[in-house]
């Protein structure tokens, strides 16, 4: 879900971290990159505060053929405003964000929310296409995405595999993004550093990924009451403050249904342990992201509170690989699923990030 590399040597947030409270959304650490001035512009609106689990739906859900895809999404607003896409994360969907669509469509953003492959309605156009996530395979999706939609450019936002995918195509194709908000900071993974051990406590929250190492995980994800079970002991230990009922859970899990689902989260978890091969044509990408490339255009990185992956030092294990416009801001008492568990929250930054 999260690089190992942005997780350092703890999995709690230093009690000297400074956060930001739900009713105000401060910053809790505000700096522009030497030789770029800080956020200006009009100031940005306040987004209306909403309850989190008030909406349960999108206004509309559609398909497109895309790339090796036929990409499921939901759409909210006017379909000529400046575009908004989120990404959900493992082991979530297109819910993660049913709070924040309307939110942002009714500040005039034209709001996207793609199942990533493998998930919902977002199905291989061929049987022989590998069910491949590594991680530039999934970014090139979106791209894909937005060539189907005709969209040149787009303000990316995501959390977990979200993060990851919007991360990467801020730092190869900066220039089809307006701006960024990247729950986690940082989070390209570096096949290399992943070879290397983390302290116990760090490896034990990561138990999933060695289980799905193993065919004991594999068959687990295949079976549909074990990885309706699995999934649902995710939710409840990264998100130790959400207190959601059943049937939330229950509508994220019908996205788990997808034929390729078991495949593709295997194949995502493996490879990122060296333990499963990519594909020859996402190589070139690959080299690149093992750079570790800048990312240079408008961001806010958001770190969950009680997210048991977030690192230790208010964003700064990951402060320079961001050399644009930038802003960081800890949100006290969250888990992992931000959008979900602190909408407003995560709808301002990117009204905020719009602005810089």
């Amino acid at each position: 879900m999260i690089n190992r590399r942005t997780f350092n040597q703890a999995t709690v947030l230093g009690t000297g971290a400074a956060a930001v409270s739900l009713a105000g959304f401060r910053a809790s650490a505000r700096a522009a990159s030497p030789g770029h001035r800080a956020a200006g512009g009009d100031p940005a609106p306040t987004v209306p505060a909403v309850t989190p689990g008030t909406h349960t739906s999108f206004a509309r859900l559609k398909q497109v053929r895309a790339g090796v895809l036929d990409v499921g999404y939901a759409e909210d607003g006017p379909a000529h405003g400046p575009v908004v896409i989120c990404l959900h994360g493992w082991p979530y969907d297109i819910h993660s964000y049913v709070d924040v669509a309307p939110l942002l469509a009714a500040q005039g953003y034209r709001v996207i929310v793609p199942f990533l492959r493998g998930h919902g309605t977002t199905t291989f156009l061929s049987s022989r296409t590998v069910r491949n996530a590594q991680q530039s395979a999934v970014a090139l999706d979106i791209i894909a995405l937005m060539d189907a939609l005709k969209i040149e450019k787009a303000l990316l936002a995501g959390f977990d595999w979200g993060s990851r995918t919007a991360d990467i195509i801020a730092a190869l194709w900066p220039e089809r993004v307006t701006g960024l908000v990247s729950v986690s900071g940082y989070l390209i993974t570096n096949l290399e550093a992943q070879k290397k051990p983390l302290p116990p406590k760090a490896e034990y929250t990561w138990w999933y990924q060695y289980y799905f190492a193993t065919d004991r995980g594999r068959l687990a994800m295949e079976d549909k009451t074990d990885r309706h079970d699995l999934c649902r002991l995710v939710w409840d230990t990264v998100s130790p403050t959400w207190h959601f009922d059943d049937a939330t859970f229950e509508r994220t899990a019908t996205a788990f249904e997808n034929p390729d689902y078991a495949a593709v989260v295997i194949h995502n978890y493996r490879w990122r342990l060296g333990l499963a091969d990519g594909e020859r044509r996402y190589d070139r990408y690959e080299k690149q992201l093992a750079t570790r490339p800048l990312i240079k255009v408008p961001t806010i990185t958001l770190d969950p509170e009680r997210d048991p992956f977030t690192a230790p030092g208010n964003g700064a294990s990951y402060r320079d690989r961001f050399t644009g416009r930038y802003d960081h801001r800890t949100l006290t008492g969250i888990g992992h699923n931000l959008p979900q568990e602190a909408p407003t929250a995560f709808a301002q930054a990117v009204v905020d990030v719009d602005r810089f």
